[in-house]
C-alpha cells in the first residue's frame, strides 16, 4: 500500500510490497513470475476478465496495472479507459505483441503511462516498473494537496469529486443548500467548505442541531427572545439567526423539527424577517441557510413528517454525500489525512500502517462512515505501541467483521439459507447490533431485517 497511500511524508509508511495487477495474457504472467518482479518487492495479482480487473481497481490494493491490448471481452484500450475512470491515479502500462504507432498513440491519449512490446526483457521491465512507481510516489503529495483535497474534505471518489466541483460552482450564490447523507459522512464539513468559498466567508458560520434542541426551546434558540418573554427570561437574547447575520446558518438534522417549528422556518425563508419570542419588532434576516439531514427528506415528506413546501424551499441546491462503504478508494487518503491531523496529540512517531491493517480497514463496511474511521485511526495512534499501526490496534469488531466476511465468502457445504444467516449475523455484529445501520449496509429496510432476525432467532440486543 506504500505507493497508493503515501503522501506528505514518505518516511511514515513502512516498506510494503508493490502490488501489480496483470490483465490478462498468460505469456505476460509467465514472464513476470519467472522474473524478479514477483519477489520481495512486488506482489503479482493476475485476473482473466475486465470485470475482475475493475473490481480489483475499485476495492483492492493495486499500485500498478499492466493491460494487454488483446485482453478478452472489451479490449485493452476500452479496459484502460474504464480503469482510469474507476481509479484515476492508478498507473496503467499497456503491453502488446503486435505494436502499431496509431495504437500506441491511442493508448497514451487514453491515459497509459507506458507502452511495452512483447516479448518482455526482465531487466528492462524491472527498470520501467520501478520508474512508474517512483513517479507515482513523487506525485502523491501533490495529489493529496491538490485534486484529492478540497478545504478539509478528502476524496478521489467520482461522486466526491463532483461535490468538490459543485461547491466551487455555487460559491457566488446565496441559494439555500440541502446536504443529505448518513451520519458521519461529513455533512457539516461540506457546509463549512461552502461557507468558506462563498461571498459570506467574512461573516460567521453558526450551527443549530435541531435534534439536540428540545422542542420547547427550539423557537427561542433560533429566533432569540425578549426580556420577560417567559419565566427565567431576565435579559434579552439573540438567537442563531441574528448571530449568523451576514454569514451562514447550518440547520443540522432539519427533519427533526416539529411541525410548528417548520412553519416558523418556512416563514423566515419566505419573508426574510422574524420576531424574537415575546417581541413585536420585525428583524431583517440576511443569512444563507444550509440544511442537513441523515434521512431521505423526500421520503419524510411522503410519510407526512416534513412539510413539502419547506422541502422545496430548502432543496434549491441538493448535495448527496455518499457513505464510506461505496467510496472505499478514499480510505487510504483519509487514513493519511487523519494521521497528519492527530499526530501531535498522539505524542509518538507513526511511521506507517501495515498491509494487513489496511486490508482490514478496506474490508470493513463502516456503518459510522468517515467519523468512525477517524475515531479508529485516532484510537490506534493513541493505544498502539509500535512505530506503525498494526491489526492488533484496531477494535475487535473490525477484526471480527473480516472473519465473518471470510466465512461467508467460502461457504462450502452451506445452504443458501445458512449463508444468508451467517452474513446477516456478521453485519449485525459489525454494526454493534444497530438495526438501522445494519439495514443500510444490507440495503434492505428495517422491517425486512427485523423479520429475518426473527426467522433466524437473533435477539435484537444479544447478551441482554
Amino acid at each position: 500500500m506504500r505507493n497508493v497511500h503515501e503522501s506528505l511524508d514518505r518516511s511514515r509508511w513502512m516498506p510494503l510490497k508493490t502490488t501489480i495487477l496483470i490483465v490478462d495474457d498468460p505469456k505476460i504472467r509467465a514472464d513476470l513470475h519467472v522474473g524478479r518482479l514477483n519477489g520481495e518487492r512486488y506482489r503479482i495479482v493476475s485476473v482473466h476478465t475486465a470485470e475482475e480487473a475493475l473490481s480489483r481497481a475499485r476495492h483492492g490494493r493495486i499500485d500498478l496495472a499492466m493491460v494487454d491490448l488483446g485482453v478478452p471481452g472489451v479490449g485493452g484500450i476500452e479496459l484502460l479507459c474504464r480503469l482510469k475512470h474507476a481509479s484515476p491515479d492508478l498507473p496503467v502500462m499497456v503491453t502488446t505483441a503486435a505494436p502499431k504507432l496509431e495504437t500506441a498513440v491511442e493508448a497514451m491519449k487514453a491515459g497509459a503511462c507506458d507502452y511495452l512490446v512483447r516479448p518482455l526483457k526482465i531487466p528492462e521491465l524491472e527498470a520501467r516498473v520501478k520508474k512508474v512507481i517512483e513517479d507515482k510516489m513523487m506525485a502523491a503529495p501533490r495529489r493529496l494537496k491538490g485534486s484529492y483535497r478540497f478545504e478539509d474534505i478528502v476524496g478521489r471518489n467520482a461522486e466526491m469529486q463532483r461535490i468538490f466541483r459543485l461547491i466551487g460552482d455555487i460559491s457566488h450564490s446565496d441559494a439555500t443548500v440541502l446536504v443529505q447523507g448518513e451520519s458521519g459522512t461529513g455533512k457539516e464539513i461540506i457546509a463549512r467548505a461552502i461557507h468558506r468559498r462563498s461571498g459570506r466567508s467574512h461573516g460567521p458560520f453558526i450551527t443549530a442541531n435541531c435534534a439536540a434542541i428540545p422542542e420547547t426551546l427550539l423557537e427561542s434558540e433560533l429566533f432569540g427572545y425578549e426580556k420577560g418573554a417567559f419565566t427565567g427570561a431576565q435579559i434579552s437574547r439573540k438567537g442563531r439567526f441574528e448571530l449568523a447575520e451576514g454569514g451562514t446558518l447550518l440547520l443540522d438534522e432539519v427533519t427533526e423539527m416539529k411541525p410548528s417549528a417548520q412553519v416558523d422556518l418556512l416563514r423566515v425563508l419566505q419573508e426574510k424577517e422574524f420576531r424574537r419570542v415575546g417581541g413585536s419588532r420585525l428583524i431583517d434576516s440576511d443569512v444563507r441557510i444550509i440544511a442537513s439531514s441523515n434521512k431521505d427528506v423526500e421520503e419524510e415528506v411522503e410519510h407526512g413528517n416534513f412539510r413539502e413546501d419547506l422541502y422545496y424551499r430548502l432543496n434549491v441546491i441538493p448535495v448527496h454525500v455518499p457513505p464510506l462503504r461505496v467510496r472505499k478508494e478514499d480510505i487510504p487518503l483519509l487514513i493519511d489525512h487523519f494521521l497528519e491531523k492527530h499526530r501531535r496529540e498522539a505524542k509518538r512517531k507513526i511511521r506507517g500502517v501495515s498491509e494487513k491493517t489496511i486490508e482490514l480497514l478496506l474490508s470493513y463496511d463502516w456503518p459510522g462512515n468517515v467519523r468512525e474511521l477517524e475515531n479508529v485511526v485516532q484510537r490506534a495512534m493513541v493505544l498502539g505501541k509500535k512505530e506503525h499501526l498494526v491489526s492488533e490496534d484496531l477494535p475487535e469488531k473490525i477484526r471480527r467483521f473480516s472473519t465473518y466476511h471470510d466465512e461467508v465468502c467460502h461457504p462450502l457445504g452451506c445452504s443458501l439459507q445458512e449463508v444468508e444467516k451467517n452474513y446477516i449475523h456478521g453485519v449485525l455484529n459489525s454494526a454493534g447490533w444497530n438495526v438501522s445501520s445494519a439495514a443500510r449496509t444490507l440495503k434492505i429496510n428495517r422491517m425486512t431485517l427485523y423479520n429475518k432476525m426473527k426467522k433466524y432467532g437473533f435477539r435484537r440486543h444479544p447478551g441482554k
